[in-house]
């Protein structure tokens, strides 16, 4: 499926991809949900991402963090309150510095409180995005505060595409369980 370019779309895909995550959690066997992520052997996976979350509520967190900044950067924006999306003094040179403090701050958080963030966090999200008309998500420049990028695009790489990717690294979790 392409990337959403409608509010029907967005909606769509994000409900969709969030509940074939969860699913896939669900059908973990013990072993596939036990064992930490290890991509070390996989010269494709390269990214910092491949060794940073180490099991599914670090992907979960992960979501639920990226939910957080758009929510709060929503919010604050349309009551008047100028906020970037990415908090200071990180930018999107430096994000994944970022990304690893988030890591860093839920190492003590349990898996369940790992699922209830996230669960909550996605409702919050799709509620915010009912809020908006299709031509305020998808129209370029529309609200001032999202730069060059439509406010659908942020929605959008947080939620249905962000939720692409924690599909893929469980995916690739769970193959190297079988594959071992």
């Amino acid at each position: 499926m392409a990337r959403p370019t409608t509010k029907e779309d967005l909606v769509s895909k994000s409900e969709y991809n969030f509940e074939k995550l969860m699913n896939l959690v669900e059908n973990m066997t013990d072993e596939e949900f036990s064992i930490s992520f290890n991509f070390e052997d996989d010269l494709k996976k390269k990214e910092v991402h491949w060794k940073r979350d180490k099991n599914v509520r670090d992907v979960f967190i992960h979501l639920y963090e990226w939910h957080k900044l758009l929510i709060n950067w929503i919010e604050s924006n349309m009551r008047g309150i100028e906020k970037s999306f990415l908090p200071a003094p990180y930018n999107w040179r430096t994000y994944g510095e970022m990304n690893v403090k988030f890591w860093e701050e839920h190492q003590g958080t349990t898996f369940d409180e790992s699922k209830n963030l996230l669960e909550e966090s996605h409702k919050k999200v799709m509620y915010i995005v009912e809020t908006f008309s299709n031509e305020e998500l998808f129209t370029s420049k529309y609200f001032s505060w999202t730069g060059g990028t439509t406010l659908g695009s942020y929605c959008v790489s947080s939620t249905s595409s962000h939720y692409e990717w924690a599909l893929k690294k469980l995916k690739a979790h769970i193959k190297n369980c079988k594959n071992n």
